[in-house]
């Protein structure tokens, strides 16, 4: 029988109000009376977007705040007023009182946080993506996989209800058989102005931590994203959340090869380029990712291209269209058979998973296995960028080598 939109809405949407309920039952039980004590280190902008949705949550408290930059020291004082302030993040990683550790610093300070804060027995969540190289990841997945720590990553479409759903229409078939997935990401973006900074109020060498010593530079301080001591450019920052879903949804964990041209057209201090054009291999399908900071129309997604009909989904909205119905006269393609449109945050439901998670002991949605998996395709990818080739992941040594 052919599935009606209201019909597969109404059992999915059953389905999913069902298990909400038997989970906030279960997490109402087993933490009504214990507030989780959560310090945060690297307070910008990212880390206090966090603070203000976790502050708003129902048994947790924000009780240390950590920066080696002052003003946005001050400015996660002002959403969290009676949290200790420090400027080393040890001295929370000391705090017996903290329960767990919000990671929200530059990728290049991922790493040693989180096998500090799994060495002093915390739960964490940490930002996206979870290391600056290859080897980095596998080096956090042995340590939280031996540990007994809760560990969350940031890449919340895993929390998210129309991103969810996206997940059942995927393995009901629905689609049929997904050849091609189209990722895009556009932003505005460019060197411009930077707020003055004093550096009387900021610890550089504290800030640079395991990056090779150099001159502070206020481009690098406030788009480190761009530059490879620090990040991993667009593919890293943006493509990382996209590819997650990609393996989310099609079962799967590493690409095969890749192949990626990128240029600095607008921005040409920045190390990363500005514009890329990936495309990473699959054994049963192919991945194009398109990227720009020139253009910010329509943001970013995804779109699955099935034999029976392409889903198409961002974080507004989640639209299927059957490859055999009629085109709405005048376009090439149909009215959606199923269209969701989201007014939420997946970074509220994805801090509340973490929680439920420390109180449970469960494992979180984003494990720091997937966030791995995720980010070494981003890895996978900057080679190929880097050493102007394609390249391919070696499933026997473990490691890219040029194709």
């Amino acid at each position: 029988m052919r599935h009606t939109r209201r019909h597969f809405l109404a059992s999915t949407t059953a389905a999913t109000i069902a298990a909400l309920g038997t989970r906030l039952a279960a997490s109402t039980a087993q933490g009504a009376n214990d507030r989780i004590r959560v310090g945060i280190i690297g307070t910008g902008g990212r880390a206090r977007g966090l603070m203000n949705q976790l502050k708003d949550l129902q048994g947790v408290a924000i009780t240390a705040v950590c920066d080696v930059y002052e003003p946005r020291l001050l400015q996660a004082a002002k959403i969290a007023p009676e949290a200790q302030r420090v400027a080393d993040y040890r001295r929370i990683l000391d705090d017996r009182d903290i329960d767990a550790v919000l990671i929200g610093t530059p990728d290049h300070w991922h790493r040693g946080m989180t096998l500090d804060a799994v060495s002093a027995g915390k739960d964490i969540y940490v930002e996206k993506p979870i290391s600056r190289t290859l080897e980095e990841g596998e080096e956090m997945v042995r340590a939280v996989e031996a540990s007994k720590q809760v560990v969350q990553t940031g890449t919340q479409q895993r929390s998210w209800d129309h991103w969810k759903l996206g997940k059942e229409i995927v393995d009901s078939g629905r689609l049929g058989q997904i050849t091609f997935v189209h990722l895009y990401w556009y932003q505005m973006g460019g060197s411009g102005t930077f707020q003055p900074v004093n550096l009387e109020q900021l610890d550089w060498k504290a800030w640079l931590g395991p990056a090779p010593d150099q001159p502070f530079v206020p481009q690098r301080f406030y788009q480190w994203r761009h530059y490879w001591d620090f990040g991993g450019g667009q593919l890293t920052d943006l493509m990382t959340h996209w590819i997650d879903v990609v393996h989310w949804y099609l079962d799967v964990d590493v690409p095969v090869g890749a192949s990626v041209t990128g240029t600095n057209h607008r921005v040409r201090e920045w190390e990363a380029p500005d514009t890329v054009i990936a495309s990473l291999q699959y054994p049963s399908f192919q991945v194009a990712h398109l990227g720009s900071y020139g253009s910010r129309v329509d943001d970013g997604g995804l779109e699955f291209r099935g034999t029976e009909a392409v889903m198409k989904i961002d974080r507004n909205r989640l639209a299927v269209y059957r490859n055999d119905a009629s085109n709405v006269p005048g376009t090439y393609a149909p009215e959606p058979e199923i269209y969701v449109r989201s007014h939420s945050d997946g970074s509220i439901a994805h801090l509340q998973n973490w929680l439920d998670c420390i109180r449970s002991r469960d494992v979180p949605t984003a494990n720091i296995r997937a966030a791995h998996q995720a980010a070494r395709a981003s890895h996978i990818a900057n080679a190929a960028l880097r050493q102007g080739r394609p390249v391919r992941w070696n499933a026997a040594t473990q490691r890219i080598e040029v194709a």
